[in-house]
């Protein structure tokens, strides 16, 4: 078993470092400086790390988030990249404060982004919300020992609401902006961008469609595909999003999907829990991924159409592990968040 597992991992890591040059850049259909970005999630942490990136590049951008002191904030640093961007870059940017869950927000920056640009080529999905408790302790009970009771009314009711909370943000805010600025009709997508060339006043199509060559990216988690203790409703949330845009890509495959799955990250993310309390595992600021090394490899998937991608990269064989050996995965999380047997 071990050898096999290795000799597995070796064939991976090589198939995975082999398949970017096999593909077709993005940049030879919309080169960078033309190309229109949309951020969600942009005041701060990994979004606001992408955003800074496609400001270098001289990229038309938009960011949407919902804090707006901050959110300014990241305009005016990208307002300045974009002045030092090679080749010095003339575009502004647009900024819109919006909730990606609220279905009038989205419809808002739509209607701002038509009338702005009429074309949008990349979205970026980088909102999210974490959740830090055993399932069970969010309904006020002890759940690893025995004497430990049984959830009242509102001990339930709250784990609803909570559930909710992390579903709005982890789920609901990538669905609505799936189905706000997603092309409808992939059948007729080569033909419409040229049709949009010859006579713009076509308003109709959906603006995504007009680009030359779409793309969605969705900044996700190794909690999407790996079970973790005290991530209850966060792996679970995390991983419908997941599937909702897997499934999304084979029902609109003239548009590139793409995934980033990150494993802990620097920053204060975890501050903002939706259901409060501590944190088991060790400090992400010591240990966590960097998040401008996040960004740029989000932005590198993106410009490289290349699915699925783990970082570390070694995770996919963590994954293809669970599979055969589920048991040695679920001691190395209940580890890792030290959450005793």
């Amino acid at each position: 078993m071990p050898s096999s597992l290795l000799l597995l991992g070796l064939s991976l890591s090589f198939w995975l470092a082999l398949r970017p040059l096999s593909r077709k850049r993005r940049s030879d259909a919309i080169p960078n400086y033309s190309e229109r970005v949309l951020v969600i999630g942009a005041s701060s942490g990994i979004g606001r790390a992408i955003a800074h990136i496609y400001a270098e590049r001289g990229a038309k951008l938009c960011i949407v988030g919902r804090r707006g002191e901050e959110l300014e904030t990241v305009r005016v640093e990208c307002e300045g990249l974009l002045k030092d961007a090679e080749p010095a870059s003339s575009n502004r940017v647009v900024s819109i404060k919006a909730d990606f869950s609220d279905a009038d927000d989205m419809i808002r920056v739509r209607t701002v982004l038509e009338q702005e640009w009429g074309v949008l080529d990349t979205l970026v999905v980088s909102a999210g919300v974490s959740a830090l408790q055993p399932l069970l302790h969010v309904a006020g009970v002890d759940g690893q020992t025995s004497d430990a009771g049984l959830p009242t009314v509102e001990g339930v009711r709250r784990t609803a609401d909570i559930a909710l909370a992390a579903t709005k943000g982890n789920y609901l805010g990538p669905l609505v902006s799936a189905v706000t600025l997603v092309y409808v009709s992939p059948d007729a997508l080569p033909f419409l961008y040229l049709i949009f060339l010859a006579c713009p006043i076509i308003q109709q199509i959906p603006f995504m469609s007009k680009s030359p060559s779409p793309s969605i990216h969705l900044i996700s988690s190794l909690a999407a595909v790996f079970p973790a203790p005290t991530r209850t409703l966060y792996t679970s949330t995390k991983a419908a999003s997941l599937m909702l845009y897997r499934s999304l890509s084979i029902e609109h495959p003239n548009i590139a999907f793409s995934y980033l799955l990150p494993s802990t990250v620097e920053g204060d993310f975890r501050a903002s829990a939706v259901d409060s309390g501590p944190t088991r595992e060790a400090d992400p600021n010591k240990h966590g991924l960097k998040r401008t090394a996040v960004a740029a490899r989000a932005v590198r998937a993106i410009d490289n159409r290349e699915g699925i991608v783990f970082m570390p990269q070694f995770y996919w064989l963590g994954h293809i592990l669970g599979c055969l050996w589920p048991s040695f995965v679920e001691r190395r999380a209940r580890r890792k968040y030290n959450f005793p047997l």
